[in-house]
């Protein structure tokens, strides 16, 4: 590689009561710039460089010729300039004449004595924490570790070689797009409804998409992509990590990729891979036209973030960014051997959110995604690790602080994973105001009714009404549940009533990795079965679990590919799979498929419909100053009140309840006290039939409007109605709900109910 060794020739112009130094740099005109904002920041002059780094002793800044294509396979020229100033910890300098589309990295030098946690090799082009756009993916091989790679003292010798052709590197942008009318949805909590999925997933097998497109934002942003999420009725897309990402060498080695991408680099700069265009910038551009789309379509844009750990890994991962910049900043280091990481993430590093300036790099990008990307809310993943201080994980620590005093964060959707791999970790629930979760509570309450494994009817109903006893004491409301029966990591929902064990042999890792513990049930066969009774079986088991998923209160997510029965082969931990086990097949469909898709869209139309689904507040089963009648009633399949013992006798499997629609007692954005249907719901997830007495309701004898029964393949006319106190049978594990009240609107259609001459 041609490489400029800089010698700044230093001007000094005397102007009367002040003197100008200017730094001439082969050319280049570089001035002192200034500290804040830390990044690239081109003003339409130049460029202004700032990079924080607390301990180290000279900072240069890299400046690479547009080396074309991929960046990478022949000598290209780089130009070394020696950052001026140095304020607040920040190193920086302004470069008049450099236009977005410049390419460059850092070399920081310091220290190298790992022993004390600082990591500096001006050897390695680093990545700048805050570049917007990454032009390329990394190669790797030794250069890329800060450290010899076979050396016996492994970490403790700094390697030498030169790692320029192969890092990543970042590149200038500016801010400028034509957004239009765009506007955020807004979409009420209470009226949310997600749909978890991934770029390349989504799209990469629509066949009325052009090839090279599929799999991109462009794609995402599609007519076809947008009609078929308009159609199933989804309010709000939650994408998997879109912040640029690092494939492990590890996965490269065995011909494999992070698929999923939880292994950020770069947290202000879309991942290239999903870009249709491969030139510099264009995944910013990509990315912003797919919101802008999204958005006209009526749809919320979630990002899920990982602001736990970066790509770098532990004490023998790779130098390509914080490392190399700030290590003692930048990560928790072990407090007996500052040589080791503290890992709460199971990734090998955890950030160090106990630093301002790593506080300040999570918040300007959240800001940043917000008002430069227009993106309507975040998912965090393993946020327990955001919130711990020393070792325990803080509630009210500053990291929770800061997001509520932000005017901006404050605003938007917030979700939590709230869980990480450290001692206290698990957190469902403890999160303050303002937060929403991801309830893997009411995922494992749900998985383990319906597969018979002795989950308590306790458990269900309070799922089912919103985890009242999850939620309520710190002041949250229903929506706080993010519900969900599966997700990306774990079973889809056709294997987990497919497959009692994991088969991730694809992974090359022994079947060794994802988690063992799945509650999850095979129906009778493990895989595919030609068995008629275990595939009809298996077919009440998925319409169950979505019946229920958007029948319980709180706020529902769903998974790319349960509503068309996706299958990962029993694959629970498909995140290094980039190939039709991980690609959904929405497009082309088989009749089973096409019966299911139609019965998620119903379900979420009803969803959408019921008011009394909507509720913002929490079911008491308190009676309404308005209408004198109980907003939920529980009852025993005979018709009475459930007994105190058999909430808890994990033999009792099945249970009715009635969601009172006249008594909701809530006021609605015009004012008017909120009124909806009546829904009485009938669960048998036990292995017999069961019989059940419809309840009489106490303000007449009114029919109730079967809307669907689980049991059946196919939606039902909605046509079959009954009266209270007639007796039901519901077949072994299925559901039933029916609807009262004088009229109901679905589809467009007015369904007004007369009495029936009979049943």
């Amino acid at each position: 590689m041609a490489q400029t060794e800089i010698v700044a020739e230093v001007q000094i112009i005397d102007e009367g009561d002040h003197e100008e130094i200017l730094q001439m740099v082969n050319g280049f005109r570089v001035l002192p710039g200034n500290p804040a904002p830390l990044g690239a920041t081109w003003d339409g002059m130049g460029v202004n460089f700032a990079l924080f780094s607390e301990d180290a002793t000279k900072v240069e800044l890299c400046l690479f010729s547009n080396p074309g294509g991929d960046y990478r396979g022949y000598d290209h020229k780089e130009t070394r300039i020696v950052l001026p100033e140095y304020t607040d910890h920040v190193w920086h300098g302004y470069v008049p004449g450099v236009r977005p589309g410049q390419i460059y990295g850092y070399r920081v030098y310091g220290p190298y004595r790992p022993q004390e946690g600082l990591r500096f090799n001006p050897h390695k082009v680093l990545v700048d924490p805050y570049a917007k756009s990454i032009v390329r993916t990394t190669a790797w091989d030794s250069s890329m570790f800060g450290y010899e790679l076979n050396h016996p003292d492994k970490d403790l010798i700094m390697d030498t070689q030169d790692n320029s052709k192969n890092t990543p590197l970042s590149a200038v942008i500016e801010n400028a797009f034509s957004w239009g009318t765009d506007h955020p949805p807004r979409t009420p909590w209470h009226k949310t409804v997600i749909y978890e999925t991934h770029i390349k997933a989504m799209s990469q097998l629509c066949p009325e998409i052009p090839e090279g497109m599929r799999g991109t934002y462009a794609a995402m942003a599609s007519e076809p992509v947008i009609r078929y999420l308009k159609k199933l009725g989804v309010t709000a897309v939650e994408l998997m990590p879109v912040h640029h990402h690092v494939n492990e060498g590890h996965l490269v080695d065995k011909g494999l990729v992070n698929f999923w991408g939880y292994n950020t680099l770069s947290f202000f700069a879309p991942d290239n891979r999903f870009a249709w265009d491969k030139g510099p910038l264009s995944e910013v551009y990509e990315f912003k036209s797919m919101v802008r789309a999204l958005h006209a379509a009526g749809m919320e844009v979630i990002l899920d973030v990982v602001y736990n750990h970066t790509a770098e890994g532990n004490h023998m991962g790779p130098t390509l960014s914080f490392k190399g910049i700030d290590n003692r900043a930048y990560y928790r280091l072990t407090a007996e051997n500052p040589r080791y990481y503290f890992d709460f993430t199971g990734c090998g590093n955890t950030l160090n959110v106990r630093n301002p300036r790593v506080l300040q790099l999570i918040m300007d990008s959240l800001r940043y995604w917000i008002t430069e990307m227009h993106v309507d809310g975040f998912r965090f993943d393993l946020a327990s690790a955001l919130a711990r201080t020393f070792y325990d994980v803080d509630r009210l620590g500053a990291f929770f602080d800061i997001i509520h005093q932000d005017p901006v964060i404050s605003q938007v959707k917030l979700i939590a994973e709230p869980w990480d791999l450290g001692a206290g970790g698990y957190q469902v629930g403890n999160f303050p105001v303002l937060w929403t979760e991801w309830n893997g509570r009411y995922r494992d309450s749900m998985r383990k009714f319906w597969a018979g494994q002795g989950e308590p009817l306790s458990q269900v109903a309070s799922r089912l009404s919103g985890s009242r006893d999850l939620y309520e004491h710190t002041g949250r409301r229903p929506h706080a549940s993010i519900n969900f029966i599966t997700c990306h990591d774990g079973f889809t929902l056709n294997d987990l009533v497919s497959y009692n064990s994991k088969h991730n042999e694809a992974n090359l890792e022994g079947n060794n990795d994802g988690a063992n513990d799945n509650h999850s049930w095979n129906c009778g066969a493990e895989g595919p079965t030609d068995d008629a009774r275990i595939k009809a079986l298996r077919g009440r088991q998925r319409r169950n679990m979505l019946a229920t998923l958007f029948f319980s209160l709180g706020v529902p997510m769903i998974t790319c590919g349960d509503e068309v029965c996706a299958s990962q082969d029993g694959n629970n931990n498909s995140y290094c799979q980039d190939n039709e086990l991980t690609w959904r097949q929405l497009w082309e469909l088989t009749p089973e498929q096409e019966n299911l898709l139609k019965f998620t869209r119903k379900l979420i139309e009803i969803r959408k419909t019921e008011n009394v689904l909507q509720r913002r507040r929490f079911f008491h089963g308190d009676r309404s100053r308005f209408s004198g009648l109980k907003d939920i009633l529980w009852k025993h399949p005979d018709g009475r009140a459930m007994e105190d013992r058999e909430w808890d006798d994990p033999n009792c499997r099945s249970l009715l309840l009635v969601m009172e629609g006249s008594s909701i007692d809530e006021m609605g954005e015009d004012g008017r006290r909120v009124i909806g249907n009546t829904l009485c719901i009938l669960i048998n997830a036990d292995y017999k039939d069961v019989a059940f007495e419809l309840p009489k309701h106490p303000k007449g004898q009114k029919p109730y409007l079967m809307l669907f029964n689980t049991a059946d393949e196919e939606i039902p006319q909605m046509d079959k109605f009954y009266r209270g106190g007639d007796r039901v049978t519901l077949m072994d594990h299925s559901m039933m709900v029916l609807a009262l009240k004088a009229s109901i609107n679905y589809s467009n259609r007015k369904f007004s109910i007369a009495m029936p001459s009979s049943t």
